[in-house]
């Protein structure tokens, strides 16, 4: 830190010391680099997802497109009947009247069945029919929708003559429209915009006093005790902030003095709102795997095509082995042309094994915290939906600093410690999973 020249308030002067008297140091460009790969996912966060935030309790939305919300399924089977162009299909002719869709108003894939929003006249859909075959209809009408669980009565017109029927839960997609010349503008609709929240954690790491005659004496092995503890101090505060952002469970607590607030952890996060996939460390788990991948990279979940997954190190063994029934020997042994993997040296002090698979690519980094009741764990993270989020505001950080000197002033001795106020942003939980293995 010595070397550090910054004219900011907080910040270490080049040449000046830690040994200043009650100083305060910024700290937090540099607590990540200490040690990567012991932390390797707030050294990330760190690197290249940091988003200062000026509340303590930070709201921060999430948009799913439209383009993702344009399918849907039909809630009742209609029996085999002959049609002409232009024929209405609705409740009173067909039963063709639940519609639904498996996603909210916000677009968050759901299993129950909720109302579709964005069905306006002359929108044209395809649906699959009874035989396989995709049939064309028109809406005939803009129906009247209110959001929540459900369905929705649509009338459609029929643009292909011929004798069809539709089974229960028949498979839909909009195709686009079609109006006629002259005519004046549709009906509109609009997405909505989901309102998450995130909390900043308060982290405190002390040193016990160290009297004036500890700190002058020479101590065996290293003689600077002082320094000896400093370090170690240094990365308890770092690795307990990566305890809290693997594992935290985001709350706050006002039933005492003063408010306690509990940050997000990515993987709690995760197992809670986003996908689950369970493994096998068996010759079968390569073929689960890339079923996994199909799900978990689809384009409408908002996902991107690169993943940092943070995994332990019996993931990590089993991504590695040559032997017969081993990930590496099903994926580049026997079926070469589904997953490319290898071994490359990550930008931040990390080893990382890069598994490319035709929907996106993951990078899977040992994250030496996965251990007992989370050694057959992985925990996949779009980095483009999580945040490092620090408290700066009103011209004060409360990112990594250090304050020196704390002890009161008539004691014959020194004490010192470590203070963070930040929190984890996870947005879009659907783009994070976690990859269980047995």
């Amino acid at each position: 830190m010595a070397n550090v020249f910054s004219v900011n308030t907080g910040n270490t002067p080049q040449g000046v010391s830690i040994n200043d008297n009650r100083r305060i140091f910024n700290f937090s460009e540099r607590v990540a680099e200490l040690a990567p790969q012991q932390s390797p996912f707030f050294v990330y966060l760190s690197k290249v997802a940091k988003k200062s935030t000026d509340d303590p309790v930070f709201k921060f939305i999430e948009q799913r497109h439209q383009w993702q919300r344009r399918n849907f399924k039909l809630g009742e089977a209609v029996a085999s009947a002959t049609w002409a162009v232009g024929d209405i299909l609705d409740g009173a002719t067909a039963n063709l009247a639940d519609t639904y869709v498996n996603y909210d108003q916000y677009g968050a894939i759901q299993t129950a069945e909720y109302k579709p929003e964005f069905f306006v006249k002359n929108l044209i859909v395809a649906i699959e029919d009874s035989g396989g075959t995709v049939r064309r209809l028109k809406v005939n009408a803009t129906p009247t929708v209110t959001s929540g669980t459900g369905t929705v009565a649509i009338a459609y017109s029929v643009l292909e003559a011929g004798t069809y029927a539709f089974a229960d839960d028949a498979k839909g997609a909009v195709i686009g429209s079609a109006w006629a010349e002259g005519s004046k503008a549709p009906d509109g609709w609009e997405d909505a915009l989901f309102d998450r929240e995130g909390y900043c954690q308060i982290f405190k790491t002390a040193m016990n006093l160290f009297s004036g005659t500890a700190l002058a004496t020479k101590y065996r092995g290293i003689s600077d005790e002082y320094k000896r503890v400093w370090t170690e101090k240094l990365m308890e505060h770092k690795m307990d902030i990566e305890q809290a952002f693997l594992f935290g469970s985001g709350s706050s607590d006002e039933s005492g003095s003063g408010p306690v607030r509990y940050t997000h952890g990515i993987l709690s996060y995760a197992e809670t709102n986003g996908k689950v996939y369970n493994m096998s460390y068996a010759s079968s788990g390569y073929d689960a795997f890339l079923d996994a991948m199909e799900d978990y990279f689809a384009p409408e979940s908002g996902n991107s095509g690169n993943k940092l997954v943070l995994a332990s190190r019996k993931v990590i063994t089993y991504l590695n082995k040559l032997g017969s029934g081993s990930f590496l020997n099903n994926s580049v042994g026997s079926s070469q042309y589904s997953l490319d993997v290898a071994n490359v040296p990550g930008a931040f002090g990390h080893q990382v094994t890069v598994v490319n698979t035709i929907y996106g690519n993951l990078h899977f980094v040992q994250e030496p915290l996965f251990r007992g009741p989370w050694e057959n764990y992985a925990c996949c993270v779009d980095m483009a939906n999580v945040a490092y989020r620090p408290l700066v505001g009103n011209g004060i950080s409360r990112d990594t600093f250090i304050e020196t000197n704390i002890q009161d002033n008539d004691e014959d001795g020194r004490r010192d410690q470590i203070i963070t106020e930040a929190g984890l942003e996870v947005s879009l939980p659907e783009t994070h999973a976690i990859l269980k293995f047995s």
